[in-house]
């Protein structure tokens, strides 16, 4: 004697038929949508109770919205989602229409995708903005690596005609030398022309 679990897992293989669907509506719309067993057995079908049930939840219900997810049910969703996790029935409770079998499967093999792909994308760009950020600082390390070891400015900027630490240079103790601070102060005439 076979027992009712693997009857109703034989009959998830065979596809339900247009006669079938017809049949099952019309005792649902007699009888009600519960006590599945006794459905299947009314309307003649060789299908368990649970068959009967999830064909009429998922395909048959009269209110179920068909069509693709707009996007302001994808984006319900991805909200619900984030805060009730994989509650797909609680999910499909906030969306009209929709059901939760539906809301799982696309899920599963849209959004999950989506979510993944944006992750890597942002992990990506920080990666990005943060090997700029090393680069940047990398090349201000440089740039400043003279002035830091005490290097004189003509060797960063090679226009300019005098180090500071010429100017600064207090280890000789001798009277000031008006001769290299002007060259350090050299004149430019351009700097006073008035317009």
């Amino acid at each position: 004697m076979a027992s009712v679990g693997s009857k109703c897992r034989r009959e998830t293989n065979r596809i339900w038929t247009v006669e079938e669907d017809q049949k099952l509506a019309e005792v649902v719309r007699i009888h009600g949508p519960r006590r599945w067993r006794m459905v299947a057995a009314k309307a003649g079908l060789n299908r368990c109770g649970n068959s009967c049930r999830l064909r009429w939840m998922n395909y048959l219900r009269p209110n179920i919205k068909r069509g693709n997810i707009s996007d302001q049910e994808e984006d319900l969703i991805l909200r619900l989602h984030k805060l009730l996790g994989n509650r797909w029935s609680l999910i499909a409770g906030r969306l009209p229409g929709r059901t939760d079998n539906e809301i799982k499967n696309y899920w599963n093999s849209h959004l999950s995708k989506k979510i993944k792909q944006n992750e890597k994308q942002k992990i990506c760009s920080t990666s990005k903005k943060n090997d700029l950020e090393k680069e940047k600082a990398h090349e201000i390390k440089i740039a400043t690596k003279g002035i830091d070891e005490g290097t004189s400015r003509r060797e960063v900027d090679p226009q300019c005609s005098f180090g500071s630490d010429q100017l600064y240079d207090f280890s000789v103790e001798e009277p000031l030398n008006l001769e290299r601070m002007s060259k350090f102060f050299e004149w430019d005439e351009t700097w006073f022309e008035f317009t």
